[in-house]
């Protein structure tokens, strides 16, 4: 007896093969949501190795250090893969769409985003996953560093120019803007943490 196959996807297995294909997006980003302890290095990798696996590799090609990426990611996003900039409203209720294009991990800009991609971003990369992100800010971070001579253990400084942008950071936008050099110590205090947490749990 011949055996006939399909040649055709039923609605059934295409909606299937989504599903999966869905899952697998999901679990390579944390699924949107961050980490149950954010504010533990060791209990992030325990719970999600791929983030490990993602900074180290970031790390090895970049050299911006695991607990400065860590830190920066923390602030930008608190380790949730589709963080976006809170909707603007005009009287309350008129929407004015977003502050700006951010979004992400790393909170890229669409600019520099499409920077990354045109230069060393693999094809398809995405702001929600953390292979891409981790790359990303070892990429602009280093560049960044390389250029105002700042060292890529400096966790300070390194998101300071992260926020300013280098021409930003040679003019010393961020010296008249208490609120963020506030935020770039803690920057710098959670990186330290990291830190001395993942020395303690290896």
């Amino acid at each position: 007896m011949k055996t006939t196959f399909p040649t055709r996807l039923t609605r059934r297995s295409k909606l299937g093969f989504a599903a999966l294909l869905l899952g697998a997006l999901m679990a390579c980003s944390g699924g949107g949501t961050p980490p149950r302890d954010p504010e533990n290095a060791c209990s992030i990798f325990k719970e999600r190795p791929h983030y490990r696996q993602a900074l180290k590799a970031s790390e090895r090609k970049w050299g911006v250090a695991i607990p400065v990426q860590m830190a920066l990611i923390y602030q930008e996003s608190t380790f949730r893969a589709t963080a976006r900039p809170p909707k603007r409203y005009a009287l309350g209720i008129i929407p004015k769409g977003r502050a700006s294009s951010a979004r992400g991990y790393a909170q890229a800009l669409d600019g520099t985003w499409d920077e990354y991609r045109d230069g060393p971003g693999r094809a398809g990369a995405s702001r929600s996953n953390i292979r891409d992100a981790a790359d990303f800010i070892g990429w602009y971070v280093s560049g960044n560093n390389s250029a105002l001579g700042i060292s890529n253990s400096d966790a300070r400084n390194s998101y300071l120019a992260y926020h300013e942008g280098r021409t930003g950071y040679r003019r010393g936008t961020h010296l008249s803007k208490s609120w963020l050099l506030s935020t770039a110590d803690a920057v710098a205090v959670r990186a330290a943490r990291y830190e001395a947490q993942l020395i303690s749990c290896r």
